[in-house]
């Protein structure tokens, strides 16, 4: 890389004022985070006894995020102390990786699982069911797992989660298109064709109006959510790969390890916000907590309309 010889990675500081910002977030994401996944844990393993194809999805996001807030307190530490690559440091570090990738993957397997049903209702007697859920969910972990774990290994940086400076440049931008673009893509198709085809009944005043447009506001409001959580912590990398690769100064390259360490917070605030998704996911969550129920009853998968829209 072009990178200035005086500047390396070790030298680049975050403000101080950046590295309480991000032990403030880490520490309240990981309050509200168990806190809401807790609660998301109670419901669906003490109140909602019918398994779905939804119900095996989100419990494995559920968990995901909760490996996630569980990691936050050793990571808010390793980060404040400006810790080394120890044993604790590694074990953090793919703990951390690998439950937000399951979960970015996880947000996209609904997503399609949504597609289906609604768009494709007769082939999705077919392609869902809670088993097929569940061996998809199993190769996704055992997936991840492998790929963190062998990038992990190859890792030389010095300090805890520290940019890898020794890394090839192609494989510096592979992470954005595995981790980032492709679930966009998959998410971002996925939602368009959900709110097209939704869209449709509402121009046949169907009795269910109502629950339709509130369908549609929730299909969005996730994709908001993920691009929000995960679009700037991506573009800080490839904003940090090009000012490397074009030779930028030190300041400037100081200033976009901030910017990274700040947006990192924002994208590992997705497991606080996907609480907001078990609310709406199926109207069980909300008979378990007692809420009002969904104005219809029909859950049938030949349903125009899916209560199942997270």
């Amino acid at each position: 890389m072009n990178v200035s010889n005086n500047c390396s990675v070790t030298n680049l500081e975050l403000y101080h004022h950046v590295r309480l910002i991000e032990f403030a977030l880490y520490n309240l994401i990981f309050f509200f985070g168990a806190l809401f996944n807790a609660l998301a844990l109670w419901v669906f393993f003490f109140k909602i006894k019918k398994w779905t194809e939804t119900r095996v999805y989100v419990i494995n996001l559920v968990f995901a995020d909760c490996f996630v807030i569980c990691t936050l307190p050793s990571m808010a530490y390793l980060l404040w102390n400006k810790s080394s690559r120890d044993e604790l440091c590694q074990f953090t570090e793919a703990m951390y990786l690998i439950n937000m990738v399951v979960s970015i993957y996880i947000i996209s397997f609904i997503s399609i699982d949504r597609y289906i049903a609604i768009k494709h209702p007769l082939k999705a007697r077919t392609f869902r069911s809670p088993s097929k859920a569940a061996l998809l969910c199993g190769l996704l972990w055992v997936s991840v797992i492998i790929g963190v774990t062998l990038q992990l290994w190859q890792r030389h940086a010095t300090l805890c989660f520290q940019k890898d400076t020794t890394a090839p440049t192609a494989l510096s931008l592979l992470p954005i298109f595995f981790v980032f673009t492709l679930p966009l893509a998959i998410l971002t198709f996925c939602s368009t064709e959900v709110i097209r085809n939704l869209k449709r009944h509402l121009n046949t005043n169907s009795p269910e109006q109502k629950l339709i447009q509130k369908a549609v506001h929730i299909v969005y409001a996730n994709l908001i959510v993920f691009l929000i959580c995960f679009l700037p912590a991506h573009l800080g990398i490839l904003a940090r790969f090009i000012m490397e690769s074009v030779g930028a100064t030190c300041f400037l390259l100081q200033v976009m390890k901030n910017f990274s360490s700040v947006t990192r917070c924002i994208a590992t605030s997705n497991c606080c916000l996907d609480s907001i998704c078990y609310y709406f996911v199926t109207k069980e969550f909300h008979e378990a907590l007692l809420l009002p129920k969904p104005s219809t009853e029909k859950t049938d998968q030949s349903h125009p309309v899916q209560t199942h829209t997270c």
